[in-house]
């Protein structure tokens, strides 16, 4: 199966599978409606809380606390520079989500970007950004091991 026998964009009435139901589904179904509207509603899901995590850090980080010991005033600016490297993390993150909602919208979700083949459904399950598939992953990976970014 190629790029070229993809389906059309997720219909909005199609029910929600489980991820048992998506995994039993033939490889003839691949990115058939109800599977654009499972990694739909998945992304979605995904983007609400990493977008409520960053409200909720803007928030946590409003509430400045002037404490006079240092050590604890220290501890403090440490658990914040954590919070906002995690933050950094999930904001990557939710462009990468973002990108495979339009990606969806578009048809082009669930497609490698280099081969045009599936990528396949247990790892967009495992990992729903995923543009790649897993050996053309490797690959990449392998040439940045050996000849660095």
């Amino acid at each position: 199966m190629t790029k070229a026998n993809k389906s059309t964009p997720a219909a909005a009435e199609a029910p929600i599978l489980t991820d048992e139901e998506i995994l039993k589904m033939s490889d003839k179904d691949y990115m058939n409606p109800a599977q654009q509207a499972f990694f739909k509603a998945k992304l979605q899901a995904l983007e609400k809380e990493l977008l409520k995590n960053a409200g909720e850090t803007t928030e946590h980080l409003r509430e400045t606390v002037l404490v006079p010991d240092p050590a604890d005033r220290a501890t403090i600016e440490e658990e914040h520079a954590l919070e906002l490297r995690t933050r950094d993390r999930e904001r990557k993150l939710l462009k990468k989500v973002q990108q495979s909602l339009i990606a969806i919208d578009n048809g082009d979700y669930g497609w490698c970007e280099e081969t045009g083949e599936p990528i396949g459904i247990p790892r967009l399950i495992a990992r729903p950004t995923a543009t790649l598939s897993l050996e053309a992953q490797q690959r990449r990976e392998l040439k940045q091991k050996l000849y660095g970014d």
